[in-house]
């Protein structure tokens, strides 16, 4: 059958199986808008109160339901508001497809209205772009961009589509799209057999698993693993609830923030096993120290990973799962008493539970909330105490900017986390300077009736910058404090949202009992203390082992 190209565009999404849109109406895209209004009842549409926000959102909800998020954007300024988000988006290899409206073909290179170049300006955050300049090639081009987005190491594919030729017609055929394809890896049995000897003949092994191991759903799988070899789990941020924190093999978060345990653990291994992760300098530190006395094996789907930060002895190359699944079989059950008890004699002890600190804050709501609650977060210190100290049992359920660390990441993705989850309790946790970047969000609560729950940590301050310069630039508070000159209980409230202020442990249980099962939008304020850090803190270029544990020192 004959098709506009914007109609074209909806067909394929309906191909796909998206059921969610997140976007903001422009001029560049009036013709898609005019065809969504006769698929009204195929979608689901979130119009944000900024572009930035739709990106959040789609990533939200595509890092919370493992689907394709999509977004729609119009040209100049509406396409550049996007940029962050896929720049979050590519650094957490996020799988989400971006349209965005451009001026039509006769003016392009024009320096036309609303004309900007976004495929150039996207190239270095992106999968892959396009600029599509024949209607013909439209369809099969989305196809593959749903492809490379999801396929592989996922991440943001842009589309970027002329006015005109959201107008023009074309024939359009139905594509059969399966989504259940069995993923085909050629994986040597002899490189199989050398890393199984290595684990088998390891008496200090170390798990250390990112985010691969979610993208790739392979957490099941990484459970029976360390079950069956006996070797402790830590993890990156963006690894959080592949392996549950309650296990007696976790050591939960490594590296910068990581704890005493977790980052000892590591620095006194003979063996590293490296599961979709890649050696950031937030986790590593100084490099040649860390794991100085290990060797390291290293599992990932992307090639450029291997050898990139940290030189590894072993590596497989291909899905995590995959890879998990085959070396299962070849590992052997180990006791490792020794070695899981010597960890344990490092970990350290635990704040007064009474105290109005985040660590008992968070503990309070993990609680009150239990297992079936998504946890998103924005970027700085209220980042890092939910990663510390957030009891993640499950995979997708912690959502947070890892790479890029997006302050004015956190209510978008709540949206987009909601939307995709209706049936799960979320929680937005944030700070006062990340929540200012992105509060114009609570529009887009309010008008969808969007139940998130958004605690707000309120130090007055940009925490973790202002506890960088507390330790490392001798107290120079420079222009880190924020005042008093916005109630946000009065700014949730303008929004027609419920909002509560909270000073102490007993004030918060109440509140969080109240609110728990309610099913409407809520902001939680929570007063802190300034001068609260996080520890531990590895000083920037130093050892994971030399580890600032609180006010005390190293």
């Amino acid at each position: 059958m004959e098709l506009r190209g914007a109609e074209i565009v909806l067909e394929c999404l309906r191909e796909q199986g998206v059921d969610t849109i997140f976007g903001y109406p422009g001029g560049a895209v009036i013709p898609l808008y005019d065809a969504l209004y006769d698929y009204s009842n195929q979608f689901d549409h979130i119009v944000t109160a900024h572009e930035q926000g739709a990106v959040h959102g789609a990533d939200g909800y595509a890092r919370s339901t493992g689907r394709v998020g999509v977004c729609f954007a119009t040209s100049g300024p509406g396409a550049t508001n996007t940029i962050t988000g896929i720049a979050t988006a590519f650094m957490d290899s996020v799988p989400m497809v971006i349209f965005t409206g451009q001026v039509p073909t006769s003016l392009l290179g024009k320096d036309s209205f609303q004309e900007i170049d976004i495929t150039g300006l996207t190239l270095p955050i992106t999968k892959h772009n396009y600029l599509v300049k024949d209607v013909k090639d439209l369809a099969d081009i989305i196809r593959e961009a749903f492809h490379v987005a999801s396929s592989g190491r996922p991440g943001p594919v842009l589309i970027d589509i002329p006015k005109d030729i959201f107008i023009q017609k074309t024939y359009y055929e139905k594509a059969e799209i399966s989504f259940n394809m069995e993923k085909k890896y050629e994986i040597d049995e002899e490189i199989l057999l050398r890393v199984a000897k290595a684990i088998n003949d390891s008496s200090r092994p170390i798990i250390y698993a990112g985010g691969g191991v979610i993208i790739s759903d392979a957490s099941d799988k990484l459970y029976k693993f360390a079950e069956k070899t006996n070797i402790p789990v830590a993890n990156t941020l963006m690894g959080l609830g592949s392996f549950p924190r309650d296990n007696r093999l976790s050591l939960g978060l490594v590296g910068m923030h990581g704890f005493k345990e977790a980052n000892l653990a590591v620095t006194n291994s003979d063996l590293i096993i490296a599961i979709g992760a890649r050696f950031s300098d937030r986790v590593v530190g100084k490099a040649e120290r860390f794991a100085p006395e290990a060797q390291i094996i290293h599992i990932d789907i992307d090639k450029t990973e291997i050898d990139k930060n940290k030189k590894a002895n072993l590596s497989v190359l291909g899905d995590v799962s995959y890879i998990l699944g085959r070396l299962i079989k070849h590992v052997e059950r180990r006791d490792r008493k020794e070695w899981i008890n010597r960890i344990s004699s490092w970990k350290t002890g635990e704040r007064k539970e009474n105290d109005f600190h985040p660590e008992n804050i968070l503990k309070v709501a993990n609680d009150i909330f239990g297992q079936n609650t998504v946890v998103v977060t924005d970027v700085g210190q209220h980042q890092m105490w939910t990663a510390q100290h957030w009891r993640f049992k499950k995979a997708r359920t912690f959502i947070s900017s890892g790479g890029l660390g997006t302050m004015g990441y956190g209510l978008g993705a709540a949206i987009g986390v909601q939307v995709g989850n209706p049936n799960k309790r979320i929680l937005h946790i944030t700070g006062d300077g990340s929540f200012r970047m992105n509060c114009n969000e609570l529009a887009t609560i309010a008008r969808y009736k969007i139940p998130t729950i958004t605690m707000l940590f309120n130090n007055h301050t940009l925490g973790m910058v202002r506890q960088w310069q507390k330790m490392f630039q001798g107290g120079r508070y420079s222009e880190t404090d924020i005042g008093d000159e916005v109630d946000y209980i009065k700014l949730v409230e303008a929004y027609g949202i419920k909002g509560y202020r909270v000073n102490d442990i007993d004030s918060l249980k109440k509140v969080l009992e109240k609110v728990k099962n309610k099913k409407a939008a809520v902001v939680i304020e929570c007063v802190i203390n300034k001068d609260e850090c996080v520890y531990p803190i590895v000083p920037p270029g130093e050892p994971i082992d030399n580890l600032i544990l609180g006010k005390e020192g190293y």
